[in-house]
């Protein structure tokens, strides 16, 4: 999607609930002109699957002074789950995670003001995505808030052997119970 297009879509969005409601808007783009706009118009989080590492995005992030969700990924979305492999999944994705963090505040985003996602299910197999799950209290050495995305994932139906439709109502269930 362009950038016009997106932000064509996006603002109205954020500016009709930011006039109706107090609550907190994440923005989900890569793009460093919607970040900037997007946060303008009332944005208060950036989640980036690319985590920041488009052309510019990191100074856009770092100017709008709102907390961002880094993303861990391996390969771009077109072809992140054409054989994924890893040598060492915590170490590779520790690793990711250091040089972000590092260059987030080197332009003065605070660390207080990121927010790490594993990435469930972007450039991971089904055995990487239970490994994550079953260790992401490992996560945990950063001191940083984790997010983790897990409704309709594919980890879940897959093992079940259903259909995305079919595991909707436990997803959410799960996700209920874990409040």
């Amino acid at each position: 999607m362009s950038e016009s297009e997106e932000l064509g879509r996006v603002i109205p969005a954020i500016e009709a609930i930011r006039t109706r409601f107090d609550c907190w808007i994440s923005i989900d783009t890569s793009k460093a002109a919607v970040m900037r706009e997007t946060t303008n118009a009332g944005a208060d989080i950036i989640n980036d699957v690319r985590a920041l590492q488009e052309p510019d995005a990191l100074t856009e992030a770092a100017a709008a002074g709102v907390p961002v969700c880094l993303m861990h990924m391996q390969g771009q979305p077109r072809t992140m789950q054409v054989n994924p492999t890893y040598d060492d999944l915590f170490g590779d994705i520790f690793g990711f995670f250091d040089g972000r963090i590092a260059a987030c505040e080197a332009l003065g985003i605070p660390k207080d003001k990121i927010i790490l996602d594993p990435g469930f299910g972007f450039g991971k197999t089904l055995e990487h995505n239970y490994q994550l799950l079953g260790k992401l209290e490992d996560f945990h050495r950063y001191g940083l808030p984790l997010l983790a995305g897990m409704s309709r994932k594919s980890m879940i139906f897959k093992l079940l052997e259903k259909s995305p439709t079919d595991i909707l109502g436990g997803v959410w269930l799960a996700l209920l119970s874990l409040r």
